[in-house]
């Protein structure tokens, strides 16, 4: 509550009160979805869950470029800054995407569960033999076809700006042989920041950018990390902190 300015006050009333109906409502999801037989009518089911959900928290969520979606399957990157940034895609993209998500998140109340239930996959951070594990796992899933969202940055802090991107949603897209599409989210910081639990009202802007085509050479991956990272920053509109560290360091 410190430095609150009184123009916020009205904005942390309404997310004071609407936090635990986004939560009542979570549970109800969740007893319907694992009622549900069928893994897309599941997700059909959640994305109208976490429609409601977004309008209950007072988000006014938009989307563009969604004619960019390749047909096929491809691989979905998008920047990472709030709690919010899952419940957003699932909301608003195509049923068709499975999440690759730390495997943290599993373990999470209700959300966990709900994860699971829409076939998300989970990767481990820190254990180096489960991590290979999973990772193959997921190139799996990509070579039979289906659709992914990676959150590459793989966390996100209170400060605006976009950390690096981490590899292995990229190789996924070069083994799978399907586009890597970049996709922006702006408003969310703001929404709900990374040091908060009572979000705040206002708008959210989604953006899907053009399709990268995959390559075949051995530096692809790589070539699809920078590319798809440079097109997220000239629309996102924060810094790139990883720029911002090294001229610190080298200071």
């Amino acid at each position: 509550m410190t430095g609150l300015r009184w123009s916020e006050l009205p904005g942390l009333v309404f997310g004071a009160c609407a936090l635990p109906v986004f939560a009542l409502l979570f549970i109800v999801a969740c007893v319907v979805t694992l009622l549900v037989p069928g893994l897309d009518r599941r997700r059909r089911v959640l994305r109208g869950f976490s429609r409601l959900g977004l309008l209950v928290l007072g988000q006014r969520v938009s989307i563009s470029g969604l004619d960019h979606l390749p047909a096929g399957s491809c691989v979905i990157v998008a920047n990472h800054a709030s709690y919010l940034d899952g419940v957003i895609l699932k909301a608003m993209l195509p049923p068709r995407f499975s999440f690759v998500i730390k495997r943290e998140a599993a373990k999470i109340p209700v959300a966990g569960l709900l994860l699971q239930l829409i076939g998300s996959e989970f990767v481990d951070r820190h254990n180096h033999r489960d991590r290979h594990k999973d990772a193959r796992r997921v190139m799996r899933r990509a070579e039979q076809g289906h659709s992914l969202v990676f959150f590459p940055e793989g966390t996100f802090h209170t400060e605006p700006g976009l950390q690096r991107f981490h590899v292995g949603a990229f190789a996924t897209a070069v083994r799978a042989g399907c586009p890597v599409v970049p996709a922006v989210i702006r408003g969310a910081r703001r929404a709900l920041p990374n040091n908060r639990w009572i979000p705040r009202p206002g708008r959210i802007d989604v953006e899907v950018l053009q399709p990268l085509p995959c390559g075949a050479t051995r530096d692809a991956a790589e070539s699809l990390r920078d590319e798809s990272r440079r097109s997220i920053l000239e629309r996102l509109g924060e810094p790139d902190l990883t720029t911002r560290t090294a001229a610190e360091v080298a200071a």
